[in-house]
């Protein structure tokens, strides 16, 4: 019996030999996404094509049985691979070369996969990408909280736990050469993984219920969201010296919000209070991350009934603030009257 694999490679090389001259990079074997029973001899997979022309080389066919799918992969998802910005990056990593146009598309796909390797390696970014699909699965919980069909549910918990999976696997600097087929085996030989994510995983595919599906998937995004968090020190590197010069002029845009706290807090007025606090909260997030200042929790101190200690928390915040900017030597642009504005902005 002929060789399926090495019959379909030469007629695909025969095939762009005839037909697409010149318009295809390069072809590719890739087989880690196999059955485990239909592995052997690497197979033809996908193409990198040069022309709109090229992507007719695309066919889906089946024989003995067995589904094939030749299809196009462009040079900027082979980019985008290289940068770890998309799923599968086995396709990049773990594919292999059964034809090229020429020596410069064998050097372009090579030097592809060097990058990747370089990126994988590097702590900082892959904790970045960590961080960004942890927010993925997070955004599928936040929908998924508000289902109530079992299909849905289900299908949104295989995601989060696929984008979970992903995350710790950035975290150990590697991919799953298999995606979902063995993502579980592998994940066992991942030296760093969080805590019990192992157990959530499969009680989530074991789970019957809808409550208990939404309750798994919260409790796992939790334990990867502290683990990840945990990694942080270790892994990002400390930011260049931030310039106090921005923080200054980020207070002076930011003080007239302290000012319609204060005047609501005497007012008694909860609601605009609390909703100018919720915006100053957001803000002053940021800036304690970009200027590594300590907590700073205005909204821990808001009560509805009183706001007394909420204009205290506040008062003491931005009193906080403008000491840094003046220990650092910035003198914010404040003047007593329009007098003395008018006399310095001439």
């Amino acid at each position: 019996m002929k060789n399926i694999n090495e019959e379909l490679t030469k007629w695909a090389i025969d095939k762009i030999n005839k037909e697409y001259q010149g318009e295809i990079s390069l072809l590719l074997a890739h087989d880690t996404l196999r059955l485990e029973e239909d592995k052997g001899e690497y197979a033809l997979s996908f193409f990198i094509p040069e022309t709109e022309h090229a992507y007719n080389l695309s066919k889906t066919f089946i024989i003995d049985g067995k589904g094939y799918d030749l299809y196009p992969i462009s040079w900027n998802r082979m980019e985008s691979f290289a940068e770890v910005k998309e799923y599968n990056t086995t396709s990049l990593a773990d594919a292999r070369i059964l034809y090229a146009k020429d020596e410069a598309c064998k050097e372009r796909f090579e030097q592809l996969q060097k990058r990747l390797k370089k990126n994988l390696s590097n702590a900082e970014f892959m904790y970045k990408k960590s961080l960004e699909h942890l927010n993925i699965a997070m955004q599928i919980y936040q929908t998924m909280v508000f289902e109530n069909s079992i299909c849905n549910i289900r299908k949104a918990s295989g995601y989060i736990i696929d984008y979970l999976a992903v995350a710790v696997a950035d975290l150990n600097h590697t991919y799953f050469k298999t995606t979902q087929i063995y993502q579980m085996e592998e994940l066992r030989t991942m030296k760093e993984i969080p805590a019990e994510f192992i157990t959530l995983y499969e009680k989530i595919i074991h789970a019957d219920g809808v409550e208990e599906i939404k309750q798994l998937c919260y409790e796992i995004i939790n334990t990867t969201r502290q683990f990840i968090k945990e990694k942080k020190d270790n892994t990002v590197k400390s930011k260049p010296e931030a310039n106090f010069k921005n923080l200054a002029d980020w207070y002076q845009e930011l003080c007239y919000t302290w000012r319609r706290i204060y005047v609501h807090c005497e007012k008694k007025d909860s609601v605009r209070v609390f909703m100018w606090g919720c915006m100053l909260q957001y803000e002053l997030d940021i800036i304690k991350e970009e200027f590594g200042l300590e907590e700073l929790d205005l909204l821990s101190a808001y009560g509805a009934d009183d706001l007394t200690p909420f204009y205290n928390r506040a008062k003491k915040l931005e009193e906080r603030i403008v000491a840094v900017i003046e220990e650092h030597g910035i003198v914010i642009d404040a003047y007593d009257n329009i007098e003395e504005f008018l006399k310095k902005n001439r």
